[in-house]
């Protein structure tokens, strides 16, 4: 006899994570930092270690005291999660259930259109528009009666490309009061963009100032580089806060995770150096990208995407051929992770054994191919 499950699962893929690499191999499947972690966080979190007998703080006081204090918030509207995923997860299950929908754009964050099922909610995906880009017209046709929450991917993963501040302000000021507008902003530090100002704000802080229906996600993950520890945190309205911590796991971010987060705020001129490093390799390595011949998108993110199309699988094994691991999407393209300057001279080596011999050297003389 078989133990029954829910029939709706049956719609809900595994989250497939980023393949390994085997040693020796760059692997930019997972959009992780290239760095390890500043001695500074790691000591901070060997502080830690002699109390995890005991359970982590769920208040996260020093953390959320913070945040709420650099952003000049209360900290009520602050909360934290294991990661921007279960945040992400914690705003709709605080909003949206059974005959709710709940729209993104596609495509976008693998894990939306799961966690919205698993809710037991609606997944509404709108397509990109053909500059990769969202198209917020078109997402704002797409609300109903039923429309519960609205994410922006702001970069957009995996494709890189941003909704630029006036423009969303616009997208948000027509949304219905009754509609959350989460802006996910896991990748707003390596944005360059024209709305890029300072190390770590995006246009999401500030709507949500001025708007009553706007959420906001931030992650430790990337810039960071705690993406093992899982921290991440959302400010939204204080409604939508006091739920989301009815929602959300019990002890699930440790004092680990925050004793790193802690340290990460106090070391930030150190990680902003980092930060640029994986923005100058990123774009390094779409001038390759495009010097052999594949459109990859530019990007505001700590990746690349390739919209190889049916040359998906083409590009990706041409890759691994090469000693990169990276991200493919059957039929769509390849994201390619930004590491550090051995993994961009492995991408760009790797796309130049497969052209002819003045191919490759237009990659060396234009700086690309070191």
């Amino acid at each position: 006899m078989t133990l029954p499950t829910r029939s709706d699962l049956d719609a809900v893929p595994a989250y497939r994570q980023g393949r390994p690499a085997p040693a020796g191999a760059s692997k930019l499947s997972s959009n992780e930092s290239p760095h390890p972690p500043l001695p500074s966080v790691v000591t901070a979190v060997q502080q830690q270690l002699g109390s995890i007998h005991r359970y982590p703080r769920m208040s996260a006081p020093e953390v959320i005291g913070r945040l709420a204090e650099r952003y000049g918030v209360d900290p009520a509207l602050v909360t934290v999660g294991a990661g921007s995923v279960e945040l992400a997860a914690q705003l709709i299950g605080a909003v949206a259930g059974a005959g709710d929908e709940v729209m993104f754009a596609w495509r976008s964050f693998e894990a939306y259109p799961s966690l919205v099922r698993i809710a037991g909610a609606t997944p509404v995906e709108v397509p990109l528009d053909a500059d990769h880009r969202h198209d917020l017209d078109a997402m704002l046709a797409a609300i109903t009666p039923r429309t519960r929450l609205v994410f922006v991917c702001n970069p957009n993963n995996p494709t890189g490309t941003v909704v630029g501040a006036a423009e969303l302000e616009r997208f948000v000021d027509a949304v219905p009061r009754d509609v959350l507008v989460v802006i996910d902003e896991a990748y707003v530090h390596f944005d360059r963009s024209e709305y890029f100002d300072g190390p770590d704000r995006g246009a999401g802080l500030e709507l949500h100032r001025r708007y009553p229906h706007v959420a906001v996600l931030h992650t430790f993950s990337k810039a960071y580089g705690l993406a093992g520890l899982r921290i991440g945190y959302a400010i939204a309205p204080a409604e939508i806060a006091d739920a989301q911590r009815k929602v959300a796991v019990p002890f699930g971010v440790t004092d680990l995770a925050q004793a790193a987060a802690v340290a990460s705020l106090d070391a930030e001129a150190e990680l902003a150096i980092r930060i640029d490093e994986v923005v100058a390799e990123r774009d390094r390595m779409r001038d390759a990208l495009l010097a052999a011949g594949w459109p990859a998108v530019a990007s505001e993110a700590n990746f690349v995407w390739v919209p190889a199309g049916d040359r998906t699988a083409e590009l990706d094994e041409l890759l691994h051929a090469g000693g990169v691991v990276a991200r493919a999407f059957a039929g769509e393209g390849v994201r390619i992770s930004s590491g550090n300057a051995e993994d961009a001279d492995r991408v760009a080596a790797a796309l130049a054994a497969a052209t002819d011999g003045p191919a490759a050297g237009r990659l060396a003389a234009e700086g690309v191919l070191a």
